[in-house]
């Protein structure tokens, strides 16, 4: 395995994993409250519904010129890791509370509560949540795979690196019975970013002509490079804002 194919499937491992966590949190609250069979069911539906936009989207990338396409993937990966990367430079900065899967647990199960009293058989409810949650957070993990396997024309090796991810999620959160409060969900949602970012540089500076010394071996500077500016800023970040309470996850403070 080649080092773009392993730092493929690291990325691809990581960025799954963060959101198989998120989605199982929502599937364990409303199964654990209203229905376990309804939940599921829901949890199949948007499966299917995953797997035929794979399957739809997968050859219409590969089929694309591969500049075009390193381009393309390049541009979209550097626009979702930046959006990663930002907000966890905000989190280590302190600026913006950290994902706490035990409070969305807490807020998934008493909405379910306050959704009112659960019929006998099929609730509508739970399938709705559980197929809103897996399929929100699995549109993300579909175009992870798709980007990063259709520009090495490595799409098997990233489904199988998403597959496995969501395999372990599921496998520890069964043997938990709970939410997987004490995943490093942040530090890994940091990682994501830089991994995203980095390739997203890496491919669309070549999708536009441009040729990285060392070939991909440039990857093994670049990501290191991007880590530490992130570092760095969350530094800057933390020092202007010292004083100032973090705010809640989905609100940021704003320095006057």
């Amino acid at each position: 395995m080649s080092g773009a194919e392993l730092g493929l499937a690291v990325s691809v491992f990581l960025a799954c994993a963060v959101e198989a966590v998120e989605a199982l949190t929502i599937v364990l609250a409303v199964g654990t409250t209203r229905s376990w069979s309804s939940a599921l069911s829901g949890v199949a539906a948007a499966t299917l519904a995953l797997a035929a936009i794979v399957v739809a989207l997968g050859p219409a990338l590969t089929a694309l010129p591969i500049d075009t396409l390193r381009l393309v993937v390049g541009g979209l990966l550097l626009v979702f890791g930046l959006q990663w990367l930002r907000k966890a430079i905000l989190r280590a900065a302190g600026v913006k509370a950290k994902h706490d899967e035990l409070q969305t647990f807490r807020e998934e199960t008493d909405a379910a509560r306050a959704a009112g009293a659960r019929l006998a058989g099929f609730d509508g409810y739970a399938f709705a949540i559980s197929f809103k949650g897996v399929l929100l957070e699995g549109l993300e993990v579909a175009f992870i795979v798709l980007t990063f396997g259709a520009n090495q024309h490595r799409v098997p090796l990233a489904a199988a690196a998403a597959a496995l991810a969501v395999l372990v999620v599921v496998a520890a959160g069964v043997a938990a019975r709970a939410p997987l409060a004490r995943v490093p969900e942040n530090a890994m949602k940091f990682a994501v970013g830089v991994m995203l970012s980095s390739f997203g540089m890496f491919w669309g500076a070549e999708g536009a002509g441009a040729s990285w010394p060392a070939g991909d071996a440039a990857l093994l500077v670049l990501i290191p490079l991007v880590l530490l500016a992130s570092l760095a800023m969350a530094r800057i970040v933390r020092a202007s804002s010292v004083g100032e309470p973090a705010a809640p996850d989905g609100v940021e403070v704003v320095s006057t």
